[in-house]
């Protein structure tokens, strides 16, 4: 299988860096897909993957929101999966993982071997209990051309708790992709990027400069841009002119195009499939557009 940072660079470059989360809020999944069921977050998720086709390279699930309904929520999410993976959408499965032992090993083969129960080219792994805990997910990502995508400066007001502390005179969030230099080069493929991603959320656009400094081959996934108040100009902070546009990962928009205005109490799906589909269009454009200013401003 190609690289999981070339496949995802070569798709951000072809339709934009939006990455589409697929978040099945509660109460929120209209009553036209079977609402806030586990038939009716497979049928919604389905149609979100069918409007982001073509739209984006890649989608996101939520691994909670699916899972608050027990083995039917996550055969949903395996629908969701399969039917990405069927539409030619890459897929980031939003686990937030971190274990030790044959329990991170078995976390790992649910999301990231061949022959993954729930298919995805990527999976979040939380890196806070040590290197140890990422080590399974990275030979996974290693035989199978698969990514991993280690939280590093999230987008909630509580990453400030831990993550922006000082540990020896630089914030622990630094120390964590400090450690990972190691991973990020044994990830790196031919063209330069690495298959280790980060996280690094649009609400601090400064941190996200920094986070690049630190890990410069390293593709980012940017959370916290739309419906959490992050800007284009925000979210692309972090990444690096590249051929006169800026490059260097995907920015996640979950509600502001899964539940834009009018989108839950639309008459019919043909009308749902539009109001989503020009919401994805519109956060496409906007991010675009700003790869190219902001490129344009740094030269």
């Amino acid at each position: 299988m190609t690289h999981f940072a070339s496949r995802l660079i070569a798709g951000a470059r072809q339709l934009g860096p939006l990455c589409v989360g697929i978040d099945p809020h509660p109460r929120r999944i209209p009553a036209l897909f079977g609402g806030d069921t586990p038939d009716g977050l497979a049928a919604w998720g389905e149609a979100v993957v069918a409007a982001a086709a073509g739209r984006a390279c890649v989608v996101k699930p939520q691994v909670g929101l699916f899972e608050r309904h027990g083995p039917d929520g996550m055969r949903a999410l395996q629908r969701v999966c399969d039917a990405s993976k069927a539409a030619g959408l890459m897929v980031i499965t939003d686990a937030k993982r971190g274990d030790i032992g044959t329990t991170a090993k078995g976390y790992a083969a649910a999301y990231l071997s061949q022959d993954a129960p729930f298919y995805s080219d990527a999976v979040t792994v939380n890196p806070y209990m040590g290197m140890d805990t990422l080590e399974p997910f990275l030979q996974q990502a290693e035989a199978n051309g698969k990514g991993v995508v280690v939280l590093a400066r999230t987008s909630n007001s509580g990453s400030a708790d831990f993550q922006a502390k000082d540990l020896e005179g630089a914030p622990l969030y630094a120390r964590v992709v400090e450690a990972l230099a190691p991973a990020i080069e044994r990830l790196k493929g031919a063209d330069g990027w690495s298959s280790l991603m980060l996280v690094a959320g649009a609400t601090g656009p400064d941190e996200a400069r920094k986070l690049r400094t630190l890990a410069p081959d390293a593709l980012f996934l940017v959370p916290g841009y739309g419906a959490q108040g992050g800007g284009a100009a925000d979210a692309l902070a972090g990444f690096a002119e590249v051929d006169g546009r800026l490059e260097g990962g995907v920015v996640n928009a979950s509600r502001s195009v899964t539940f834009p205005d009018g989108s839950e109490s639309a008459a019919d799906k043909t009308a749902w499939t539009s109001l989503v589909e020009a919401a994805i269009d519109a956060a496409q454009a906007d991010l675009s557009t700003h790869a190219r200013l902001g490129a344009a401003t740094l030269a």
